[in-house]
């Protein structure tokens, strides 16, 4: 099957995110008005993917963000080095007081019929003021990149963050590399910065530059302006939602070759049916349908769409890809924290039709 588009095979990166680096404070599964301790968890959307490429999948990545010098800009540092991610900083001064800062997730883990609860302070979040001209993409990519990724997070940020993303995948398609783009609509993000229609009009000509679209018919809804069909309305592993919009994205934004989405059920916080589903230049692949026993559900996503991307990377199939992602997705949710902690072996073998049999 033809991706619709030619994946360079060599170059000094094969992946470069751009985004925003967080720290999320997790007091696993104690509410946080009842925490008394929590564990730090470096992430980003953009981040996580780059990590999860480099750490489980021996892809060389790297990540262009923000970085703020003071001790938790230290912290965050010491984890991009540890999942041996190359960082190509934008260096900000904390003035002692009110930042700029790297940005705090709160986010505690649920249980059974508990949901888990995500709030924010992005407050002078060092992300937010990067801008067009801050990165010399054309020096980066010059050293060979084979794709590029960003997401819908680091989009709603500010108005300047949508401007970077846009000059950085026009820079990207200029020297010939693959661009991917998340939506990740995260209501709580855009309701502060002008809602669903400034995310419309932002991700829009965001998407215009984009090769491989990651998101499910919501984000397609809320984050795109698509109509589509209520989105509770079937079951969450129906396919057929998320393909009757494909048509209308496609006609919208021509440059779109792939369009990929987890599909989640969630019966508790602990018990998810999980698969996934893409199309890919005019054929949908399908994977198959998990039944999940859930630690940690956040990076999950980020989880199938690096997994996806390693596939696409390695030559596989779009069959295998699709697969290789759902696989690393599920396996993703067994972990505490934001990025990856399975090999790339465990993946294969779980793709493969593997099971939970212990290994010795």
């Amino acid at each position: 099957m033809s991706l619709g588009f030619k994946i360079p095979e060599q170059g000094s990166l094969d992946l470069l995110s751009l985004g925003a680096m967080v720290h999320r404070l997790d007091p696993g599964i104690i509410p946080f008005r009842k925490a008394t301790q929590f564990a730090v968890h470096v992430s980003g959307g953009e981040f996580n993917v780059a990590a999860n490429l480099a750490d489980a999948f021996g892809q060389r990545t790297g990540i262009a963000t923000a970085m703020v010098s003071y001790p938790i800009g230290d912290l965050i540092a010491e984890r991009v080095r540890g999942m041996g991610v190359r960082p190509f900083y934008k260096r900000f001064e904390h003035d002692g007081t009110r930042g700029p800062n790297i940005a705090t997730v709160y986010s505690d883990q649920g249980l059974g019929v508990r949901a888990p609860v995500v709030f924010y302070n992005r407050s002078n979040e060092a992300a937010a003021l990067l801008k067009p001209g801050d990165f010399d993409w054309k020096a980066i990519f010059a050293e060979g990149v084979r794709w590029f990724h960003s997401g819908g997070i680091f989009a709603s940020l500010s108005e300047t963050t949508a401007e970077l993303v846009i000059e950085a995948m026009k820079a990207a398609r200029a020297a010939g590399v693959i661009c991917s783009f998340d939506l990740n609509y995260r209501e709580k993000l855009w309701k502060t910065v002008g809602g669903m229609e400034r995310a419309h009009k932002v991700l829009g000509a965001i998407v215009d530059n984009v090769d491989v679209l990651v998101g499910n018919e919501e984000d397609l809804q809320k984050g795109l302006g698509f109509a589509g069909p209520e989105v509770a309305a079937s079951s969450k592993l129906d396919t057929g939602a998320f393909l009757s919009m494909i048509e209308h994205v496609i006609a919208r934004h021509p440059s779109i070759k792939i369009v990929a989405t987890t599909l989640r059920e969630v019966h508790s916080t602990n018990r998810h049916s999980w698969s996934a589903v893409a199309w890919v230049n005019g054929k949908a692949v399908y994977a198959p349908t998990s039944e999940l026993h859930v630690h940690d559900r956040v990076g999950g996503g980020d989880g199938f769409a690096s997994g996806f991307i390693y596939g696409l990377l390695s030559g596989e199939t779009a069959e295998e890809a699709i697969k290789l992602g759902w696989a690393h997705g599920a396996l993703m949710t067994t972990f505490p924290g934001d990025t990856t902690m399975a090999t790339v072996d465990q993946v294969r073998a779980f793709a493969s039709g593997g099971s939970a049999r212990i290994q010795r």
